[in-house]
């Protein structure tokens, strides 16, 4: 419920890649998924999937924490995963740090939906009951966040390698 949404939708409403006219068109043969795009998806996926496991397996073997609360760390973990993913997925050639924000209002606004979804899933007592939630703090909130962003380094590393190929 938060860690999609809005936010997986919002990359249909933004303006087309910039240079696509640009580039040959696909083979009318060609696969909808081509080796670019499921590379792509397994690179994010397994990176995600470590980074969320491993988190996970710390936590409760490291007895860092009990299982409720790891769980609550892993579902905010998967949430800002997401979030910063999502720029990511803007480009499958041009590197996130170059596509301009400005053309993405309809994904800011969605990422922005989503933290403010999660943010009441874990305050608001109701939610907490239903969703076994439990309050962060804005500094574990961040401290969260640095494992986030290696999703866009590695995406950064995987679009590099491809267009020097």
């Amino acid at each position: 419920m938060v860690t999609n949404g809005i936010q997986d939708v919002a990359p249909a409403f933004e303006g087309g890649e910039p240079g696509a006219m640009k580039r040959k068109p696909r083979l009318p043969d060609e696969g909808i998924f081509d080796s670019q795009m499921i590379g792509q998806t397994v690179a994010s996926g397994l990176t995600i999937g470590v980074l969320a496991f491993g988190l996970w397996y710390w936590l409760i073997n490291g007895q860092v924490m009990g299982e409720a609360s790891a769980r609550n760390s892993g579902l905010l973990l998967m949430v800002l995963l997401q979030n910063v993913h999502v720029f990511n997925c803007r480009s499958e050639r041009v590197s996130a740090l170059k596509v301009a924000l400005r053309r993405d209002a309809v994904v800011i606004f969605g990422v922005a939906n989503s933290q403010s979804i999660h943010i009441l899933s874990m305050h608001v007592p109701l939610m907490q009951t239903i969703l076994g939630t439990e309050p962060v703090t804005f500094f574990e909130r961040l401290t969260y966040l640095s494992p986030a962003l290696v999703v866009l380094l590695v995406m950064e590393a995987f679009k590099w390698i491809r267009r020097t190929q």
